[in-house]
């Protein structure tokens, strides 16, 4: 039994009981969750293309088998403890969208791979190949080359290489060469459309370099997958992808909503909090600070709870503040508030749970499967 669970278990299906949960609570509205499920679900559909969810965002069993039960083929996970805690919960199908290279982690890919039916990894050295294929599977592991799209990250970088790399793979015995992996992470917060349009249209002429090459060495990818929420929608009229990556859309974080994409989905994801002091004009202090959420996005947004034109500003590790616009009053002690999150992946990552809403009604709690699987 998680905290959350042993504090709040006794509130779920009791009317009103968003309002006694303890604060700072990560807060899920099923209305919007299942919507935004929905949404992207139907438009892969008619796209025709396939949906891998990245699980990176919530780290969820949970969501995950939404997301699947809504048509997603399987899931991706950025760690090998990611994708280790999600199995243990009966997800079967599992895309490591990070290279796999130290002994230990390649044990512990091969053991998953024993352990669940439908396993893929991504790959961009000749060497961390050779590693995989040595390692005792158990089943063929299916393996994807990792495309460079520029940022240096991971991933190889030309088309001569990526041959070089799908033909090892190709050539192992108990590897299956699964095709590319293309993920254009820096272009998906370009705030304007026709920016965002432009610069994954130039990427994905080069990806097109890297398809044109493989099936000129016999070796055409049966997946190219890769993608994200910013894109989904270029990335699906451009008709190269053949399955997405999208992850935040289940929740909708700021970095998102600046990007036009607060029409398409709606936000699942908030942190509750309180005025625990209230005794400075023109100010409240609140108990969700650092700890709270992730900060390299800057604040998050006051979405209830304050005056219009009310902002938020970090007070520490346990605190933040409320600013409220001249002339207006301040929150009183103990009023609620709800907070947009400015960067959903990393701020689940600092709780155990999330508190499971429907119209203020706590409806169940759902702990975060793969919180602090890092490794």
């Amino acid at each position: 039994m998680t905290p959350s669970q042993h504090l709040h278990g006794h509130l779920i299906g009791q009317p009103g009981s968003r309002d006694r949960l303890n604060t700072p609570a990560l807060i899920v509205d099923l209305d919007a969750l299942e919507a935004n499920i929905a949404t992207m679900a139907a438009f892969a559909r008619e796209a025709g293309v396939a949906l891998r969810p990245h699980a990176k965002t919530h780290k969820s069993a949970d969501i995950a088998r939404l997301q699947i039960d809504a048509g997603a083929i399987g899931i991706c996970c950025a760690k090998i403890g990611e994708a280790e805690a999600l199995a243990a919960e009966g997800i079967e199908s599992i895309l490591l969208t990070s290279p796999v290279i130290t002994g230990p982690a390649i044990e512990r890919l091969a053991a998953l791979n024993r352990h669940i039916p439908r396993l893929a990894v991504v790959a961009d050295h000749p060497d961390a190949v050779a590693a995989i294929a040595n390692a005792n599977t158990g089943r063929p592991l299916r393996v994807l080359v990792d495309v460079d799209p520029g940022t240096h990250r991971t991933g190889v970088a030309s088309p001569a290489d990526a041959v070089i790399l799908a033909q090892r793979i190709a050539d192992a015995p108990q590897l299956v060469y699964g095709g590319v992996q293309f993920y254009c992470g820096l272009q998906q917060h370009i705030a304007a459309f026709a920016d965002r349009r432009s610069a994954i249209a130039d990427r994905t002429a080069y990806l097109q370099s890297i398809i044109a090459a493989l099936a000129e060495a016999g070796l055409p990818p049966p997946t190219v997958t890769g993608g994200g929420t910013g894109t989904h929608r270029i990335d699906a009229e451009l008709g190269v992808l053949t399955e997405l990556q999208v992850g935040s859309y289940v929740f909708m974080d700021r970095e998102y909503r600046d990007c036009d994409l607060g029409a398409s989905f709606a936000t699942a994801l908030t942190v509750d909090t309180s005025v625990i002091s209230a005794n400075a004009p023109g100010m409240a202090t609140l108990d969700a600070g650092i700890k709270a959420f992730a900060t390299e996005a800057g604040p998050p947004v006051i979405l209830s709870g304050a005056p219009d034109g009310s902002s938020y500003r970090f007070m520490g590790d346990e605190h933040g503040a409320v600013i409220v616009p001249g002339g207006a009053s301040a929150p009183g002690l103990g009023t609620r508030l709800s907070l947009m999150t400015p960067h959903c992946d990393p701020t689940v990552n600092l709780y155990d749970a999330y508190h499971v809403v429907r119209r203020e009604m706590l409806v169940a709690i759902w702990p975060v499967t793969a919180r602090g699987r890092s490794a």
